[in-house]
C-alpha cells in the first residue's frame, strides 16, 4: 500500500497548480471580455439570414430575402464609392508618410522636433472640431478651375482628401517610427559608394519599407472604407454616397425597416475589413508597434 504523502511533498504540488492557476487568470479574463463581442457577431450573422430573431433565437425560419439589396443598384454606387475613398486614402497617406518618415528618420533640420511633435498635436484634433472650417476649404476648392469639380464639396476627391488630413499624421509618425528600425548600416555603404539619396531610398530603403507601408495601407483602407461623419458630412444624394452613408439613409428615423436587413447590410460593409485583417494582422501589429517607438 503507498504512504500517504507527506504535508512537505504535498506542499510543491500546490505551488505547482496555483502558479499554472495564476499564469491561466489572464487567458480566462480575456476569454470571458470577448464573450459578449463573440455574441454580438453571432447574431449579426443569424440576422442577416433569419426574417426575425429573438435574442439569438431565430424565428420564422431561414431566409435569404434580407440579401434582395444586392439586386439594387444604389449598393453597388455606394460600394465604388466607398473603394474609391478607401483607396485614395491608402494612396495619398503611404506615399506621403513613406518621403516624410525617411526625412524626419534619416535627416536633421531645423524644425524636425518641432514637425513631430505637430504631428501628434494635428492626430489629436478630432474630425467634430474641423467641420465648419473643412465645409469652407472644400467650398473654395470646388471653385479652382477643372480641378474643383474633383476635389470640392459633394465630390469623392473632397471626401478623400479630407480623410487624409485627418489620417496623415499618424501615418507619418508610424512610418517614422518603422524607418528607425531599419538599420544605417546598407544605407551608409550605399551613400558612401556615392549613390545618391534617391536611389538609396528607392533601391536600398524601400524594399525594407513595404512591411510598414503595407501595414500603414491596411490601416487607412479600413479608416476610409469604415469612414462615416466626413461622408456624410460633405456629400449630398446617393450617388456619391459611401456604404455607411447608405447603410444610415436605408435605415431612417421616420420609416419602418426590417433590422435583419439593415445587419445584412452591415454584414456585407464588413466582410471586406474582416477579410483584410484576418490575413494582414501580423503585419498590422508590426507596423503599430514599431511605429510607436519613433520619439525623435
Amino acid at each position: 500500500m503507498r504512504p500517504i504523502e507527506s504535508q512537505a511533498e504535498l506542499t510543491p504540488i500546490a505551488s505547482k497548480a496555483s502558479v499554472r492557476i495564476a499564469e491561466a487568470a489572464p487567458y480566462i479574463a480575456l476569454a470571458i471580455s470577448v464573450i459578449p463581442i463573440l455574441v454580438g457577431y453571432a447574431w449579426l450573422i443569424l440576422a442577416t439570414f433569419t426574417s426575425r430573431t429573438e435574442g439569438l433565437r431565430p424565428v420564422g425560419g431561414f431566409t435569404l430575402d434580407n440579401w434582395t439589396f444586392l439586386n439594387d443598384r444604389e449598393i453597388w454606387t455606394a460600394t465604388r464609392n466607398s473603394f474609391i475613398v478607401a483607396m485614395l486614402t491608402v494612396i495619398i497617406v503611404t506615399s506621403v508618410s513613406a518621403s516624410c518618415g525617411y526625412a524626419l528618420s534619416r535627416m536633421s533640420f531645423p524644425g524636425r522636433r518641432a514637425f513631430l511633435s505637430g504631428t501628434l498635436l494635428l492626430h489629436a484634433f478630432r474630425p467634430e472640431m474641423l467641420i465648419v472650417g473643412t465645409f469652407q476649404v472644400l467650398l473654395f476648392a470646388g471653385g479652382i478651375p477643372i480641378i474643383g469639380k474633383f476635389i470640392g464639396f459633394n465630390t469623392m476627391g473632397g471626401v478623400a482628401l479630407t480623410l487624409v488630413t485627418i489620417e496623415l499624421p499618424l501615418g507619418i509618425w508610424l512610418m517614422k517610427g518603422f524607418m528607425d528600425a531599419i538599420s544605417w548600416e546598407v544605407e551608409r555603404a550605399a551613400l558612401i559608394d556615392g549613390a545618391s539619396r534617391f536611389r538609396v531610398f528607392w533601391q536600398v530603403l524601400f524594399p525594407q519599407m513595404r512591411p510598414g507601408l503595407a501595414a500603414i495601407g491596411i490601416l487607412m483602407f479600413i479608416q476610409g472604407w469604415n469612414a462615416y461623419l466626413i461622408p456624410q458630412t460633405f456629400t449630398i444624394g446617393t450617388k456619391v454616397a459611401t456604404l455607411s452613408v447608405f447603410v444610415n439613409q436605408f435605415s431612417g428615423d421616420t420609416s419602418f425597416q426590417s433590422w435583419n436587413q439593415v445587419a445584412a447590410i452591415g454584414l456585407f460593409q464588413l466582410l471586406p475589413v474582416l477579410m483584410f485583417f484576418v490575413f494582414t494582422q501580423k503585419k498590422l501589429m508590426q507596423a503599430l508597434g514599431s511605429g510607436m517607438k519613433g520619439s525623435g
